[in-house]
């Protein structure tokens, strides 16, 4: 049996898990690169996913703790939105994919992995990205270590306030 080595995925299966909720962060914070944070709007802020589903999987989330789309205030929806405009405009010229995916789980049944703090899924997705090994071993193959993406994603959404 052929193995594939993630020792990434050891920190969360046997690390601890938090008591409070992971996206309800300081809305000013000096260890923006640690929680991998690339950008801090007004209202919500753009992460990358530490346990990504795919090369460059980022979520658009509020500050505000809130579990359904119809829980936010007009302002911090339209911020999402733009947000996330940004993000895809981003991950199209950083990684050029062949596809995106974007998302919304609201609710464990939908598939809610942190169903209690709303966020938005931004994939790239490039053709044939999980052909055999999700397929037959079941296994995620992420291309690039999250620091090195992180890297290339950071000065793009440091731009943003200064380009519109």
């Amino acid at each position: 049996m052929d193995r594939l080595w993630t020792p990434w995925r050891l920190e969360y299966i046997l690390g601890p898990k938090p008591d409070e909720c992971i996206f309800c962060i300081p809305e000013s914070d000096e260890e923006d690169r640690e929680r991998l944070i690339l950008y801090r709007g007004q209202r919500n802020f753009v992460i990358m996913n530490r346990y990504p589903y795919n090369n460059g999987h980022l979520m658009v989330t509020p500050y505000r703790h809130v579990s359904a789309l119809t829980d936010l205030e007009p302002s911090e929806s339209h911020e999402m939105m733009d947000l996330m405009q940004r993000c895809s405009s981003i991950m199209w010229e950083v990684f050029t994919p062949d596809g995106m995916n974007v998302g919304l789980n609201v609710g464990e049944a939908a598939g809610a992995g942190i169903e209690e703090h709303l966020h938005f899924h931004l994939l790239p997705r490039w053709t044939g990205d999980h052909s055999f090994m999700a397929v037959f071993g079941g296994t995620m193959v992420i291309p690039e270590d999250l620091y090195s993406a992180y890297n290339r994603l950071k000065p793009r959404f440091d731009a943003i306030d200064n380009n519109g």
